[in-house]
């Protein structure tokens, strides 16, 4: 697939956030009739996750002219969410699915990537390594073992560190913890003594409440509120450093896709786009918002301290090295990863952070009355 020439195929444009159409690109009385099911690892009552599924959904219908049909099934109507999801489409269960890679890491390791590393790239940096870093043809060659192609359909940005009951503070706060964390990121919190737990995400609260899990995350402000985790436990911890920039699919399996005529392809090609360029702008307006009202209702806001971002740092490095010699699909993907944040990076600190340090620290005075 020559991904950077869907938008030209596909004969439209898109602008960021709520691209519109201004007529069908595929209207044609020959076009066939295609009707997908899609699974959502997500439930409704998370909109903005969720509703990447139905962006990508609608647009598709509308460029098609109503020929090509998606219907959106979330978490738990087909099958449950998780890892599931994945596993429905290469089950031939439903056509496609929207879910985090790094949900089936149980399977191999090589999964996390897709969505997430620990310490890895942000929002901009994972699109820029996907779209033109070479990220979709890794990330392709490792999927095609399991029948499917990917395609990016959203991202949250970076995520909030969790909700904890009691306070941590030094590397000994973390021995015992039990926390809900899932894959790579449960393996080096496990490093430093936490016992990292598996929950769904529907299925977080009540383990707080009851006490069956000690801490928990999940996305961030606007998501966590809606999930009611602030009434049970009032320390919010920040930066989720385990998913700087974490990169939502669809997943649609290789012998549905192959089926599909071209015009089909673009279009789905570019919702998807669509989709991704939309959630993450509305995370982004949601967020602040709903993180004040979160500080309105007691929660503690904490920033994990150096002592214990150095310790996480370290406890990363030695999962990554564990994995990378003995799994050769890891390694692979993982230096060409790397070495790309590492190039970003270096530019981030030129550009981007110039200016929002400046910002951040306050920005450029009013000048005083009658002077220029």
């Amino acid at each position: 697939m020559e991904r950077r020439k869907f938008l030209k195929s596909a004969g439209i444009g898109l602008a960021a956030g709520a691209a519109t159409v201004a007529t069908p690109a595929i209207a044609q009385s020959t076009a066939p009739a295609i009707k997908w099911r899609l699974t959502s690892a997500f439930p409704k009552s998370l909109d903005t996750i969720y509703g990447g599924a139905q962006v990508l959904a609608d647009r598709v219908a509308k460029i098609t002219d109503g020929k090509f049909q998606i219907q959106v099934f979330a978490a738990g109507e087909i099958v449950p969410g998780g890892p599931a999801a994945l596993d429905s489409v290469t089950a031939g269960t439903v056509e496609c699915c929207h879910t985090c890679s790094y949900y089936s890491f149980g399977k191999d390791p090589t999964f996390a990537i897709g969505t997430a590393l620990p310490f890895g790239l942000d929002c901009r940096q994972s699109n820029a390594w996907i779209y033109w870093g070479g990220g979709q043809k890794l990330l392709d060659e490792f999927y095609s073992n399991y029948g499917v192609y990917s395609f990016v359909g959203g991202n949250t940005g970076a995520q909030m560190g969790g909700w904890f009951r009691k306070e941590i503070n030094k590397v000994a706060d973390i021995k015992g913890v039990k926390f809900r964390i899932a894959g790579i990121a449960g393996k080096v919190w496990a490093e430093l003594g936490a016992v990292p737990q598996q929950i769904a995400g529907g299925d977080i609260y009540p383990a707080l409440e009851k006490g069956t899990i000690d801490a928990a995350e999940w996305v961030g402000p606007y998501d966590d509120e809606k999930l009611g985790f602030y009434k049970v436990a009032k320390n919010y911890y920040y930066p989720g450093w385990w998913e700087p920039g974490p990169v939502i699919h669809f997943f649609v399996a290789k012998k549905e896709w192959d089926k599909l005529p071209p015009g089909y392809k673009a279009a789905f090609e570019a919702a998807a786009f669509e989709a991704n360029v939309w959630m993450m702008a509305e995370y982004d307006h949601k967020n602040p918002i709903a993180l004040s009202r979160l500080l309105g209702q007691g929660v503690k806001l904490h920033k994990f301290n150096n002592e214990l971002m150095t310790a996480f740092a370290k406890a990363a490095q030695d999962v990554y090295s564990a994995e990378s010699a003995k799994n050769p699909a890891f390694k692979k993907i993982f230096d060409a990863y790397m070495a790309y944040g590492k190039q970003q990076n270096a530019w981030d600190s030129i550009a981007e952070d110039g200016v929002m340090q400046f910002m951040r620290g306050g920005g450029a005075k009013p000048a005083a009355k009658g002077k220029s």
